[in-house]
Formats: structure tokens, C-alpha cells, sequence
């Protein structure tokens, strides 16, 4: 491992931080920028450093607890050092989804389940070539990436609906999933 991941790892061992813990206050470190790591996490939720996939999913869990985003920047950071690493569309992925007591549970890449609801909503964009891109805020602010599969699992469940568009304010006839007592549009029909 490279030294500045082992610089990293050593801090948060120092500090007694480990996810087991739960989430460390990342909100309240504000050191200064350390640099660019070449660290990057692509668009199926996998890490890469300096080109080669992390293999220890418990150091991958690790660090995506010590994320920070500032503006449009993603950062590994501890309470002495703050390294801005590149994510390509979103630092978590949803890879599955089941329905427990009327809510949509959401499982990530590294493990943690969501529930879908007001707190943690779901919601669709396009990328440039129209095609949807299904979020939902899993933790933080930061915004997990449905996969495939689970997108068409919720299509699958969806029902026709009429839903006012959040930005134009019409209704318009859409597909439409249930949970927590919450209407999530999956897109228009």
C-alpha cells in the first residue's frame, strides 16, 4: 500500500476511529489541504488507487467514512489531513433493494442498508444521453447510484400515477414507487 494510504490508516487507528463506531465527525475537521491522492471511485462503486482496485473491502469501508464533500470535491480526511480523491458519479452504489413493513430498504456497495423516505429520498436525473441516472441520499448529503438492476426492480413495482413534477409543478402520469409512507417518481410515462 502506498505511504499516504498507510499515513491515513495509521491516523484513523490513532484517533480510535473504525466504521464500527458508526460515523466519525468528519463535519467538524477542517484541516487543510494535504493534496491529491490518486484515489477514484468509478462509476460501479469501485475504489481504485493509482490505477488498481482496492481488494480489502474493509479498508474501502474504512475510508467512506471519513468522506467529506465540499462544493463539487470529494475528500479522505481525518482530523490532521484532508486528500481530495475523484469520484466519478456518486461514492456509493445501490445494489439491491427489498420491501420491509411498506419501505423500499436499499443496500450499498460497502454494506450499509437505507431506508427510502423523506430523509433519504429517491429521485431520477439524465446524463447526456438522456438515460436515467436513479439516486437516493444515503448518507451525509452524498448520493448513491441505483444499479441497473435495482432501477428495474423498482419499475417493476412502480405503479401509473399521476405526480407533480418538481420543478415545472404539472401533474403528469408517471411511474411511481411507495415507501415510508412516500411517492418517488421514477420518470414520466
Amino acid at each position: 500500500m502506498n505511504s499516504i494510504l498507510d499515513n491515513l490508516a495509521n491516523v484513523l487507528q490513532q484517533e480510535h476511529i473504525s466504521f464500527e463506531d458508526g460515523l466519525p465527525p468528519v463535519d467538524q475537521w477542517n484541516p487543510e489541504l494535504s493534496g491529491d491522492i490518486d484515489i477514484r471511485i468509478d462509476r460501479e462503486g469501485r475504489w481504485f488507487h493509482e490505477g488498481s482496485e482496492f481488494q480489502r473491502k474493509p479498508l474501502v469501508k474504512l475510508f467512506s467514512s471519513i468522506l467529506k464533500l465540499e462544493g463539487n470535491d470529494y475528500f479522505l480526511v481525518t482530523p490532521v489531513e484532508k486528500w481530495r480523491i475523484q469520484v466519478d458519479i456518486a461514492p456509493f452504489i445501490i445494489h439491491s433493494v427489498r420491501i420491509e413493513k411498506a419501505c423500499l430498504v436499499m443496500t450499498t456497495n460497502i454494506g450499509n442498508e437505507v431506508v427510502v423516505d423523506q430523509e433519504h429520498p429517491l429521485w431520477v436525473e439524465t446524463d447526456d444521453q438522456q438515460q436515467p441516472l436513479p439516486f437516493i441520499n444515503v448518507q451525509r448529503g452524498f448520493k448513491g447510484l441505483l444499479s441497473r438492476n435495482v432501477f428495474y426492480q423498482l419499475v417493476e413495482w412502480a405503479n401509473e400515477e399521476p405526480f407533480a413534477d418538481s420543478l415545472s409543478g404539472e401533474v403528469v402520469q408517471s411511474l411511481v414507487v411507495k415507501s415510508a409512507g412516500c411517492r418517488f417518481s421514477l420518470g414520466a410515462i
